[in-house]
């Protein structure tokens, strides 16, 4: 990964070049070759020795991603933003590759040629997660796979491939031959989308990997239009659940589409959440003013109501065009309650979104459900169908150890920041941003802005960023000690 990632400056260096932006493009340049360099001669002085590829390895591999390789990432930035200081210019690179997006610096304070490394930083980040799921976490029963996991059954996950039947190396190879095609293939198709619609090649870019990514990162340059929206729409079902790109890995996982779980809450939380917001903004509207554009405000505040909502629920936080005319429209304030309830739901299981993730939050839904049902009919049979039986007892308390492992990451991550010197709102705001990796959060719920954030809050973020991109449940392996016993 870190070789992947110094060759990858190349591509801003190209960029930068194309610009006439000679400056940016050497310090692009100069850094990738002096990386590669460092890395081949650490590949050399350690190539003769054995080494293990255990899955707990795999796993601190992780976290040293994530918290290291962002120093590379801003390496060049040093050189191009020369006034910044090297704690933002890594903590931009930590909210790049966790796919968390936002940002320090206001958009025209950073080049074309940065915006477009950053998306591509947050891209091979959201790569990282794809592989790292299905590949790593999936036999570890970690990343929202304990939830469909019981003793002797493994069909909703991919341990029953022939791609698990193997060792950890050759497991994580075969995977990323597969998924990288498939990746790429759709952030091309998504790129060719929106530059169809009329939107710049650089700004079309970014916007494709920040889709896939679910990172949410922009550039300097005009939002896409309604038809770009409309095709950034559909990409974002990508990182609602996994069986919408997975078709290669389980078969017969096209077939059952219309009947998974993530899908179909994703679909009712969409729907019900877009005929609230709407309702919302035609009551707060409604006396104010009359007249034909009333109409065509009326559908693209519905519009921008469900563009935004599905944005927000798999944690990449894209504003739609109508989000602002929709409250200009009925006079409202930003719900930014709804949209940070939405961002901590998540996306789902093996996609690249953040949060607590749809599967968990259905498991818990239809435990609940149940209970009920027997606080009526005490003595009633429950379901011994295949479909009943998919979300075992054991999963279930998973999800709600998972969820309460959430709320206390989340408590913590807010008293800290109130210990570094913000206030309850903005703290509990970022603290949801930088867990649920949606920091697009932190602008559209903090209108006026969290304010001058200090270096001891922002190194606490950077840890939340990492914190909620592995997951709580993976840090708390790692603690572990019978985890290493394994």
């Amino acid at each position: 990964m870190a070789g992947a990632l110094a060759s990858s400056m190349a591509v801003p260096a190209l960029h930068a070049l194309a610009r006439d932006a000679h400056a940016e493009a050497r310090a692009f340049a100069y850094s990738g070759v002096l990386s590669l360099a460092v890395l081949g001669a650490f590949a050399l002085a350690t190539m003769r020795r054995p080494v293990r590829l255990q899955a707990r390895a795999h796993l601190l591999t992780l976290v040293g991603i994530f918290a290291l390789l962002p120093v590379m990432a801003a390496t060049p930035l040093t050189q191009i933003v020369p006034e910044a200081p090297f704690l933002d210019l890594w903590f931009e690179m930590v909210a790049a590759l966790t796919t968390t997006g936002g940002s320090l610096f206001a958009p025209d304070a950073l080049s074309p040629s940065v915006h477009l490394w950053r998306a591509f930083v947050a891209w091979q980040g959201g790569l990282i997660v794809w592989i790292a799921a299905v590949a790593l976490l999936a036999p570890l029963r970690l990343g929202g796979f304990e939830v469909t996991w019981s003793m002797g059954d493994t069909r909703a996950t991919p341990l029953n491939t022939p791609y698990a039947r193997t060792d950890d190396a050759a497991r994580l190879a075969r995977y990323t031959g597969a998924l990288v095609p498939l990746y790429a293939g759709l952030t091309a198709i998504l790129w060719s989308a929106l530059a169809a619609t009329g939107q710049g090649g650089t700004e079309a870019a970014i916007h494709a990997m920040s889709t896939l990514s679910t990172s949410g990162i922009t550039g300097d340059g005009p939002p896409p239009g309604p038809l770009g929206e409309v095709a950034i729409f559909a990409f974002l079902f990508f990182a609602v659940s996994r069986q919408t790109f997975a078709a290669d890995l389980h078969r017969g996982q096209v077939a059952r589409l219309a009947a998974d779980r993530e899908l179909r809450m994703a679909l009712a939380i969409v729907g019900a959440v877009t005929l609230v917001l709407f309702l919302r903004h035609f009551v707060g509207a409604f006396g104010l003013r009359g007249g034909d554009d009333d109409l065509i405000r009326g559908a693209t505040a519905l519009w921008g109501a469900a563009f935004t909502t599905l944005s927000f629920l798999t944690t990449t936080g894209f504003e739609g065009t109508g989000w602002d005319g929709a409250r200009a429209w009925s006079g409202l304030e930003n719900p930014a309650v709804l949209l940070v309830g939405l961002a901590i739901m998540g996306g789902g299981v093996a996609t690249t979104a953040g949060g607590v993730k749809l599967l968990r939050a259905y498991a818990l839904y239809a435990h609940g459900r149940r209970e009920m049902g027997l606080l009526v009919h005490p003595h009633s049979v429950g379901s011994h169908s295949p479909d009943a039986a998919r979300i075992p007892a054991r999963g279930v308390q998973s999800a709600w150890v998972f969820f309460m492992l959430f709320a206390t990451s989340l408590a913590v991550t807010t008293l800290a920041l109130g210990l570094a010197g913000l206030d309850l709102r903005a703290a509990l705001v970022l603290a949801t941003a930088t867990l649920t990796t949606c920091g697009p959060l932190a602008a559209v719920a903090l209108e006026g802005g969290a304010g001058a954030v200090s270096d001891p809050a922002k190194a606490i973020l950077a840890a939340a960023m990492v914190v909620g991109r592995l997951e709580t449940l993976a840090i708390v392996a790692l603690l572990n000690p019978d985890f290493w016993r394994r």
